[in-house]
């Protein structure tokens, strides 16, 4: 009996070992890399940025006009064009967002103190003199190393309209509007290939029903002629699924490319809250609207398989990031926001999310470059800041057409009051050197996490890396200490028999390079 009942408390014991170390494994977090199963190419094009004739974007952010003491070419501020060429942008849509649909493009081409201003409705009911128009625009993409996106106005403009603006950028061969292109100096057409066609048709893009819009998109599809178009619908506002699917439905699959969606990281539209000085609540609601992003690709994609197996349409996420009240003492109608370490997170998570859809995500443009929204620069007078959603895009640079390496990510918990959200977010490639890219994102505000990635299928002889945090989740750069936050090495990764473990500090982005 003794020994049958010591034998029952050893196994009891044991048990109970066992399932404490289960516990405790269950919260660790684990990736398994999948390095012998490359699963196609993550296109360049996610990395996209957006500037909106939106404050101080184009006027006192990009343009500061060729007089300004501020170094510039052709009013182009130089020290932006070297910022962004850092990035190594690879599109950059204009001139709106909801200005698209009250631009009208010919008021903004020939000698500048001839064309005519107008008022911004839109955006702060600022007078818009059209300073800087679609020459402008394109020889800055030109100056930037990017591929325009210019978004048609298909709200209060015509379908004459638009073709002539295609023909006037793209048109090689004597025509009226190729013609005028000449003389206002352009010989060459720019040969613009990414077209909106209207932007956010649901609400400020003309209120239309996804039926209305089918009809329209296909009236001006038709008629925006040239080679090698790629024509993009206005999409679904967040989880509107029934847009996406009277799209895909309703447009012959050979008139469009691509299919947009919106979506920003905001919990409550009528009390967004402030970009600094924000509680745990707001922070944690934040993230869990910007980890939304995996549910709602998912979703619209499996919408698009359905008429489109063959993914010949791309999701286009033209317009994502952070949104909150404005700062203090500034034009409500600016959307002038400071950028923190929250907006690092948002950043990091929703590249990652895009990353690991890159079999139907093709595009992507942060909401905004310059002195908007979730900017990646900031601008005061002469003076120039570069905000941590800006280190971010730049460390995951090495992701733009690389070959996608699929991640299993098991994670820990962020547990705040009675919900929880994974904390742990990542995603993997290899460049065409050869090398490995793995970039890791903790969005817990108070733990370190401890990761485990199991690289299965490779060998590999060394880890580097950097990483992005700071000592609270509300600093931020400021034009007094530009470089508080900045990369810098990281040297919390382990590599041995396979196996790579780092610790991530709360809050803090990660890109590892294993050769």
């Amino acid at each position: 009996m003794t020994f049958k009942k010591n034998l029952f408390h050893t196994l009891s014991l044991s048990l109970l070992i066992l399932s404490s170390g289960q516990s405790l494994i269950a919260q660790q977090t684990t990736v398994t890399l999948k390095a012998d199963q490359p699963s196609g190419q993550i296109s360049k094009h996610i990395y996209g940025h957006f500037a909106e004739h939106l404050g101080r974007c184009i006027y006192d952010g990009f343009y500061v006009g060729e007089n300004s003491k501020i170094p510039n070419t052709a009013g182009v501020r130089n020290d932006i064009v070297a910022a962004l060429k850092n990035l190594n942008i690879p599109n950059l849509r204009w001139p709106g967002g909801c200005f698209a649909d009250r631009y009208h493009w010919k008021d903004g081409i020939g000698p500048k103190d001839q064309r005519p201003s107008v008022v911004n409705t839109m955006w702060g009911g600022v007078t818009e003199d059209n300073s800087f128009g679609t020459h402008d625009f394109l020889n800055m993409c030109k100056l930037l190393g990017t591929e325009p996106y210019l978004a048609g106005n298909t709200g209060s403009g015509t379908v004459q309209e638009l073709a002539d603006w295609v023909q006037y950028v793209n048109f090689e061969g004597r025509s009226p509007m190729s013609d005028l292109r000449v003389k206002n100096g352009q010989e060459k057409p720019w040969e613009v290939k990414f077209w909106g066609v209207g932007n956010e048709a649901w609400g400020c893009g003309g209120n239309m029903t996804p039926e209305y819009y089918v009809g329209e998109y296909r009236k001006y599809a038709t008629f925006m002629e040239g080679k090698n178009l790629y024509k993009i619908a206005s999409g679904a506002n967040g989880d509107d699924y029934h847009w996406t699917e009277t799209l895909m439905k309703g447009i012959p699959l050979n008139m469009m490319d691509g299919v947009a969606l919106h979506h920003y990281s905001v919990p409550n539209w009528d009390k967004k809250g402030p970009a600094t000085g924000f509680t745990e609540q707001q922070y944690f609601d934040t993230m869990k609207s910007a980890l939304r992003m995996e549910e709602l690709i998912t979703k619209h994609t499996a919408i698009m398989d359905k008429y489109d197996p063959k993914k010949k349409v791309s999701l286009v996420v033209d317009e994502w990031g952070g949104w909150y009240d404005v700062e203090k003492g500034t034009n409500p109608g600016f959307l002038y926001q400071q950028s923190t370490m929250r907006d690092a997170m948002i950043a990091g998570a929703t590249l990652n999310i895009f990353n690991n859809h890159s079999d139907r995500v093709k595009i992507a443009n942060l909401a905004q470059c310059v002195n908007v929204l979730q900017a990646v620069i900031l601008t005061s007078g002469e003076k120039m800041l570069l905000s941590p959603t800006y280190h971010v895009m730049e460390m995951y640079k090495v992701h733009q057409d690389a070959t996608l390496i699929p991640v299993e990510v098991k994670t820990a918990d962020y547990v705040f009051g009675n919900e929880k959200l994974p904390s742990v977010s990542v995603s993997a490639s290899k460049d065409a050197a050869g090398l490995t890219h793995i970039s890791v994102v903790n969005v817990n505000r108070n733990k370190e996490e401890e990761i485990q990635i199991d690289l299965a299928g490779k060998t590999y002889k060394s880890v580097s890396g950097r990483i992005l945090t700071a000592a609270k989740v509300d600093d931020h750069n400021t034009f007094e200490n530009p470089e508080a936050i900045k990369p810098a090495a990281f040297k919390a990764a382990v590599l041995k028999e396979g196996k790579l473990k780092i610790k991530l500090p709360p809050f803090s982005v990660v890109v590892l390079e294993l050769k």
